[in-house]
């Protein structure tokens, strides 16, 4: 795909991976959909990127919302033809300590958010005449589980199934999908959870980079799956910082100590 002129939708956009895949796809000249629920840290974006990223103000976990906008949007002379389904939420905690509101929240953004967005945008990508690529942001967490990621696994590994069906749903309608399972992303989310974040950890720009290159891919070749792991264990020096009353904080992927250890080995 020559990602030049083209049409893509990012969900969770307003920072970390969302952010550095919205900023690769504009410099190689798309037009990008940024959602999110925080408007202002989409405005803050698109005057560093400029007008050809397109802040959306979206609960992308509300159906009707994503059908409206989509509707107001999209018509003949306006397709979507590149989705990039990033928005996630996840808790390690062990399932008696988990809330039905945490369990919901996964649930609803990493895997019913997903779905909303592809049911909505599929058919329109249907029709174009060219081919289209939808990119379905995983987990290791989805390969591999913790004594803490009971709940968090268990909507990365159904995006694995989701993403394998889809794939071959859509294969004959030239639509590419591709499942991108990362490790430890260095983002504010390890701050958020109290962890100190290290230079080893995967790199919101390099993802980028290699989502870039997953959708330049010639025609006629699909990743339907890719599984990123740090190449370099965490520094050993560097502990992990944990708050014993913080261990519920809300996390984008995989944080914990024995988590860390199982993706850097």
């Amino acid at each position: 795909m020559d990602i030049s002129k083209k049409i893509a939708v990012i969900s969770g956009s307003s920072s970390g991976l969302g952010a550095a895949v919205a900023s690769v796809l504009v410099a190689k000249g798309a037009t990008v959909y940024g959602l999110a629920r925080g408007l202002e840290k989409l405005k803050a974006l698109q005057q560093r990127l400029g007008s050809a990223f397109i802040p959306v103000k979206m609960d992308v976990t509300n159906h009707n919302a994503i059908v409206s906008w989509a509707q107001n949007t999209f018509g003949e002379n306006c397709l979507p033809d590149i989705l990039v389904n990033n928005a996630g939420v996840g808790y390690l905690k062990k399932t008696e300590a988990l809330s039905l509101a945490e369990w919901h929240a996964m649930v609803n953004t990493n895997l019913n958010a997903a779905y909303y967005l592809t049911s909505v945008l599929a058919p329109l990508m249907k029709q174009h005449s060219n081919h289209c690529h939808i990119i379905n942001i995983g987990s290791v967490l989805g390969k591999t589980t913790t004594s803490q990621s009971a709940a968090y696994s268990a909507t990365k590994y159904a995006m694995q199934g989701y993403s394998e069906a889809l794939f071959k749903e859509l294969r004959g309608y030239n639509i590419k999908v591709t499942c991108v399972n990362p490790g430890s992303i260095d983002t504010d989310f390890f701050e958020e959870s109290d962890i100190k974040a290290h230079s080893n950890m995967l790199q919101p720009k390099d993802i980028a980079a290699l989502l870039v290159q997953l959708l330049e891919t010639p025609d006629n070749l699909l990743v339907d799956e890719i599984t990123l792991r740090p190449l370099n264990p965490k520094p050993e020096t560097e502990e992990p910082v944990h708050s014993k009353n913080k261990m519920s904080s809300p996390i984008c992927y995989a944080d914990s100590k024995d988590v860390r250890k199982e993706f850097n080995d």
